[in-house]
């Protein structure tokens, strides 16, 4: 399976370039809560981030061997199947929707569901959004676990007070690579997807495992068939909670991965539940084809016992061929998730 377009919405802009200029200039709402500004429903908001990711492509998406995976986790006022429907039918998509809400880990399982319909021949191509709304009854939530910062978030650092919400809309198209080959002739690089992990460590319904059980196991799996040293950069979940950010430190640390390049974007986006795997990920592999690893807003001083390698500045690198690169999440009810992506020249 190969990615071939995306999409983002976010508070700092509606497409991917204009986020990442933004973030390489530092910038960044300072609300604890990053909302977007329009007043657009949430199918609204799916429509045209999916509209122009595929206008990106030029694939259809009323095709029957195009599905539709909705990433969220509470849909439009709690109803997460409703919404789905709407979108594939505005799509006019024959096909029935597929909805993925597996907690803060929905995007990234999201396009693991994609490769495993893709994969086994159910599917040529797979239209991925993922998107979530800020809404009291989500902000109340975590003001009672006591998780919200009232300031911006700063993961990893020793002086990290919780995480900020944010809203978003990201999309990813995806295809079989041969299918898509024999209906296109442009040459060009694709990422690639190379594996995926979804593993419970059924530790507690909000509280991550202090082993890293989880992460450690889908680290474990995604890693199969490389090594840690070819791995470019890791995202991840960096939510800038005490317990997930040392968690995934841990975890980092027993998967042999402490020393590879991380980041976290929560600082830039505030946490954006069903659109983060997507958004994260799509942000992450375009700055690698500029041979840029992402900064991560917020940190200053290590606060985890394991050495994150996470810094304020983003860096360079100089060899962009063959690049490798992870995707972990981790959420409640003791999900974990992630995906690795190989840059390769089709």
């Amino acid at each position: 399976m190969i990615l071939l377009g995306s999409h983002i919405i976010t508070p700092l802009g509606d497409s991917v370039e204009t986020n990442l200029d933004k973030i390489l200039a530092n910038e960044s709402p300072s609300d604890s809560v990053r909302k977007l500004t329009d007043s657009d429903s949430f199918v609204t908001r799916c429509l045209r981030c999916i509209t122009k990711a595929l206008q990106t492509v030029s694939m259809p998406a009323d095709s029957s061997e195009v599905v539709l995976i909705l990433s969220t986790t509470k849909g439009e006022n709690l109803d997460i199947w409703m919404p789905a429907q709407q979108i594939a039918e505005a799509l006019h998509n024959p096909n029935q929707p597929i909805v993925v809400s597996n907690a803060c880990t929905s995007g990234v399982c999201a396009q693991i569901v994609a490769h495993r319909l893709i994969s086994s021949g159910q599917y040529k191509a797979a239209i991925v959004v993922g998107c979530d709304l800020v809404t009291e009854f989500i902000r109340s939530g975590f003001e009672v676990l006591k998780a919200l910062s009232p300031n911006p978030c700063r993961p990893f650092d020793a002086n990290r007070e919780g995480i900020n919400l944010g809203e978003a809309v990201a999309a990813m198209i995806f295809a079989d690579e041969d299918w898509w080959l024999a209906h296109t002739t442009e040459k060009r690089s694709y990422w690639h997807y190379e594996a995926g992990a979804i593993r419970n460590d059924a530790n507690h319904i909000t509280g991550p495992s202090r082993t890293g059980e989880g992460s450690y196991r889908c680290l474990l799996d995604v890693l199969d068939g490389t090594q840690p040293a070819e791995i470019a950069a890791i995202s991840l979940h960096g939510t800038g909670t005490l317990y997930n950010d040392e968690m995934e430190s841990v975890a980092l640390h027993r998967a042999g991965l402490s020393e590879v390049p991380a980041n976290s974007l929560k600082g830039y986006f505030g946490h954006t539940l069903g659109a983060a795997g997507l958004l994260e990920t799509i942000l992450c592999l375009r700055a690698l084809e500029d041979g840029i690893i992402l900064p991560t807003k917020g940190f200053a001083e290590q606060g985890t016992t394991y050495p994150v390698a996470v810094r304020a500045q983003h860096r360079h690198i100089e060899n962009t061929d063959n690049l490798q690169f992870i995707k972990l999440l981790s959420g409640f009810g003791g999900t974990n998730a992630a995906v690795r992506y190989k840059r390769c020249n089709l």
